[in-house]
């Protein structure tokens, strides 16, 4: 059983955050959520609530939806070690990763669907984009990744950018399983990976990535 009263607030945040998600589903990411996972935990409720610190309207929401994050980044790590992926080629370490966020939501992607909508609010955008990298982060080094040049950079943001439209077409995916999504997952890594082997060709630089302002672009409007 989780003892909660000797938890930092950092990690209970991190305990709360699946159930507030799931509450989300229903009430939306506000106090009632939270309390009601305190409740389900048996936290205070007052107690919880200084695990998700507000100083200004709406912060206390975005709070609770940067600790749901980072606590699918922990299951994620927990799951995927990178001795684990190590067998795979490095297209499948990557869409590994990917599906097991997306697997990890997917029964509460009315959730994801609310929680998206807060992000994309203009007071929450620079948080959002951090919260994007530092996935994308994980992601790339759970898979392998050792670059410190430019590419360091670049293979963040293009998967950060992968991973943000998926999530956009899997809260409107009505499709069995989820296929549309996996089909659109699948359809942006195997376009990005066709355009490194022709570039690498062009330019005998086999570690060169697209170019991310192109990517970018084809990413904002993505053909279903």
């Amino acid at each position: 059983m989780v003892d909660f009263a000797d938890m930092t607030l950092d990690e209970l945040a991190l305990a709360l955050a699946p159930d507030i998600a799931a509450s989300a589903i229903f009430d939306g990411w506000n106090e009632t959520a939270l309390v009601a996972a305190a409740e389900m935990a048996g936290v205070d409720p007052d107690v919880a609530k200084l695990a998700f610190p507000a100083d200004a309207p709406g912060d206390r929401a975005m709070a609770m939806i940067a600790a749901w994050i980072a606590s699918v980044d922990q299951a994620m790590e927990a799951e995927w070690p990178q001795e684990r992926l190590a067998t795979l080629k490095i297209r499948e370490r990557i869409r590994t990763l990917v599906a097991f966020r997306l697997e990890a939501v997917a029964h509460i992607d009315e959730a994801v669907r609310r929680a998206l909508a807060i992000m994309a609010q203009p007071q929450n955008a620079a948080r959002a984009l951090k919260l994007g990298w530092h996935s994308a982060d994980i992601m790339w080094r759970l898979a392998g990744d050792t670059a410190t040049d430019y590419n360091h950079y670049t293979k963040r943001a293009i998967l950060a950018g992968i991973y943000s439209a998926t999530l956009a077409v899997f809260v409107n995916d009505d499709s069995e399983g989820k296929a549309d999504t996996y089909a659109f997952l699948d359809r942006r890594i195997d376009g990005v990976m066709r355009f490194e082997k022709i570039k690498a060709r062009l330019t005998g630089k086999d570690r060169e990535l697209p170019s991310l302002t192109r990517f970018l672009g084809r990413l904002r409007y993505p053909a279903r």
